[in-house]
């Protein structure tokens, strides 16, 4: 049984920790909040003896194994790193930190500190993803991909309003690409990995975040375009074509549905019933690397270009992170 720490006490980190429980190989047993008043509160619906206030403190316990991260962006990588120094596996919520350069730091620290350093990208771990990944060969020769992912934030109003939210401050490595655009980038590289070229294009908010973006991925024979946005709602699916037919894909994150459509009109439904809480998947999958002690897991390397490039269309479209100029500088 792994011993989890939280660091985090959101939504995300309640349906993460219900996944973790639900695999019978993982076991919620401290809590981190900034307050002790957050983390007693978070603890009435999860019992725990162990409730820090103190990360060093977290990191240095005997009564954890792992942790999962959900804090903020910014934060991912230095928290990151003071865990697994102190030898704890983790799992750190996507994007796994601000750029490449701390991708790379922390996927250093976890090969010298021989613990599992996994980034939470549910898509990857999904049954339908497989069956996806499975169905291209059916459609024949791939020559145009679209993945699209465009939803309106419930934050966008505060924004509009004069607060400055989270999720559209740069302090916190946020914007459109860092967030549902990041399911479109790392579901592309997951299944055809790096590719030939990329360009992109964004509009800026006066904060210095991207509202909404395009995104093109030259993969030789076929073009792969993302279209994310958190200012706009979209309605229309993903799609992978070929030469023989196509695989449509409803909510590309959740792969909700997976229908092939031949070239001449005929339909077929290829996905199956998936559990209702999706994180299920990845957190089985965590535990699986832990258990063999996994440390140079295939995920890393997804997560090393994927981190380049949302580095690379940052660069392009004009957005910049106070992260960025403190790895600078420590480079």
């Amino acid at each position: 049984m792994i011993r989890l720490a939280v660091v985090g006490t959101n939504s995300i980190t309640r349906q993460f920790i219900d996944a973790a429980h639900e695999t019978g190989k993982i076991k919620l047993t401290a809590i981190y909040s900034r307050t002790l008043e957050q983390a007693q509160a978070f603890s009435h619906d999860y019992p725990v003896e162990h409730l820090f206030v103190s990360l060093e403190e977290l990191a240095q316990s005997d009564v954890i194994d792992a942790v999962y991260i959900a804090s903020p962006n910014a934060l991912h990588c230095e928290q990151s790193l003071l865990f697994m120094r102190h030898k704890k596996h983790v799992i750190c919520e996507k994007p796994l930190a601000s750029n490449l350069a701390e991708v790379e730091q922390m996927i250093a620290c976890a090969q010298e500190n021989q613990v599992v350093l996994f980034e939470a990208f549910k898509t990857a771990s999904l049954p339908n993803f497989a069956i996806l990944r499975q169905s291209l060969p059916d459609v024949g020769r791939l020559r145009k991909v679209l993945f699209n992912y465009c939803q309106y934030s419930s934050r966008y109003p505060r924004y509009l309003n004069g607060e400055n939210p989270n999720t559209f401050d740069p302090k916190w490595s946020n914007g459109s690409i860092m967030d549902i655009g990041y399911y479109c980038l790392a579901s592309a590289v997951s299944l055809w990995g790096e590719p030939q070229s990329v360009k992109a294009q964004a509009t800026l908010l006066e904060s210095g975040v991207d509202a909404h973006g395009v995104v093109v991925l030259n993969y030789g024979e076929f073009d792969l375009t993302i279209l994310h946005s958190k200012v706009s709602n979209s309605h229309i699916p993903s799609e992978i074509q070929g030469e023989d037919g196509s695989l449509v894909i409803d909510f590309l994150s959740h792969c909700q549905r997976i229908t092939q459509m031949t070239r001449d009109g005929k339909s077929r439904e290829l996905s199956q019933p998936q559990h209702i809480n999706t994180m299920l998947y990845e957190a089985e999958h965590f535990a699986a690397l832990v258990a063999k002690q996994d440390i140079n897991h295939d995920g890393l390397a997804s997560s090393r270009i994927t981190a380049r490039l949302l580095t690379e269309i940052r660069r392009q479209t004009g957005v910049v992170f106070p992260a960025d100029a403190r790895d600078a500088a420590a480079l």
